[in-house]
């Protein structure tokens, strides 16, 4: 896998964990717990996603 497609990958992952927070907000009993774990994984997402930016070739 390259890393572009690995870049891409991880955004996806991290707008579906969006999603999903979003939904879990939605429910008028929502579960904090899960809403917690959701935004600390997607987090986790982010901060791969920027660790690796710089390291993706840059096409010009």
């Amino acid at each position: 896998m390259s890393m572009e497609s690995h870049i891409a990958e991880l955004e996806k992952k991290h707008r579906a964990i969006e999603r999903e927070i979003e939904v879990e907000l939605t429910h008028p009993s929502t579960d904090e717990v899960k809403v917690s774990s959701l935004k600390r994984k997607k987090l986790r997402i982010k901060d791969e996603m920027t660790r690796l930016q710089p390291l993706a070739p840059t096409i010009h």
